[in-house]
């Protein structure tokens, strides 16, 4: 029987999950339990593909039951509820029994996948309100609160991450490219239609970079106790997107600055922009917050971050200490995505953009769509 430490993960068929768990067994170091609804979706397969230290429970974070199956016997936890399942409420009281059964459980430690209390962090500005930040942010200052509360108990960390720029390649996000078609010259444009003003910036996370940085956490537990790594590859506008696409592809982009009805009115979302943001959450519920009131505080949070001079910050240097090979720009990114689609087939970052495929679970497994055509 191995002795390497055990992770248990919730989120591990997620965006951020599956590079999380390469980079935790791909040389051996640790194994990982992965909580999963379905273990014969493709995603949970692959998973089993990365080798024997990869192992699934199936059960949902909903059950108290699955929950201690999956801490039960663990050293470590990585837990990454998604909120576009729950919604906000119910995401808060899972986060709580998440935390306190890997206590019971034993647990040694704890890393709670975070995203930035915009609210707090604007002034209780209820221009910031964004729900599906709010909630996981709430409960990150809670842990670290438990955490410094007793010393000898679970340690614990923040893994913050935000919006991963790999959505800006990807349909149905919401920063989805789209080829438009210049009507003076004809040509092909790869166009970003988003309210981001001009002095906002998105603390975009690379997907890859997430797999190092959790590495990290974990490798370092003593130093982690406490901390909120709030991680990002930098503060971009996206007029930088544009320009950077053109110097990688040498195809024309742009970016057109929209106010948030238009954005609202035009583009994939449609009937989406009603729904409630979780898509399992009931329509009458007090606590629901549409998408259309979610990613308003969403875009008016970047708005006011340009430059890392506003509501939502990181601390690039303590980043360049933990992670010195870190993606630190769009165009190095763009860079190493158009490698990847060479050697994947799709030909080229171009023709992978023309031709995109979802990042996000929720839009490959159709669950936002069900839900829409459920309350139609």
């Amino acid at each position: 029987m191995s002795t390497k430490p055990t992770i248990f993960i919730i989120g591990g068929t997620g965006a951020q999950g599956i590079p999380v768990i390469i980079g935790l067994v791909q040389d051996g170091a640790y194994a990982v339990r992965v909580l999963t609804r379905d273990p014969n979706s493709r995603r949970a397969k692959h998973l089993l593909t990365l080798g024997p230290d990869v192992s699934l429970i199936p059960g949902t974070f909903t059950s108290e039951a699955d929950l201690r199956a999956g801490f039960q016997g663990c050293w470590g936890a990585f837990i990454n509820i998604d909120g576009f399942a729950t919604g906000e409420a119910m995401e808060t009281f899972w986060t709580y029994r998440c935390y306190e059964l890997a206590i019971e459980c034993g647990i040694k430690f704890y890393v709670h996948g975070n995203l930035d209390y915009g609210y707090k962090l604007g002034g209780y500005d209820a221009r910031f309100r964004c729900g599906h930040y709010d909630g996981k942010g709430r409960m990150g200052e809670w842990i670290l609160s438990q955490n410094a509360s007793d010393k000898k108990r679970m340690k614990a960390a923040l893994f913050t991450t935000g919006p991963y720029i790999e959505m800006a390649l990807a349909p149905f996000t919401p920063m989805a490219p789209r080829v438009e078609v210049d009507e003076a010259s004809g040509e092909q444009v790869v166009t970003w239609r988003v309210p981001l003003g001009e002095k906002g910036g998105v603390p975009h996370v690379s997907l890859d970079d997430c797999a190092y940085y959790v590495r990290w956490l974990f490798d370092n537990p003593e130093r982690a106790d406490g901390m909120n790594l709030a991680v990002a590859v930098d503060h971009i506008h996206y007029s930088e997107v544009a320009s950077a696409f053109e110097k990688v592809t040498g195809r024309k982009a742009k970016h057109v600055d929209v106010d948030l009805e238009t954005y609202f009115s035009t583009g994939h979302w449609g009937m989406t922009a009603s729904l409630p943001t979780g898509y399992t959450v009931d329509s009458t519920s007090p606590a629901l917050m549409s998408l259309k009131d979610n990613f308003t505080g969403f875009w008016r949070l970047w708005q006011g971050s340009g430059s890392n001079q506003g509501v939502v910050k990181r601390d690039y240097a303590l980043l360049d200490e933990i992670h010195p090979k870190r993606i630190k720009s769009v165009e190095e990114f763009f860079r190493r995505e158009d490698e990847k689609a060479k050697a994947d087939g799709r030909g080229s970052l171009w023709e992978a953009v023309a031709n995109p495929r979802p990042i996000l679970k929720i839009h490959e497994d159709g669950s936002l769509r069900s839900a829409q055509k459920g309350r139609m």
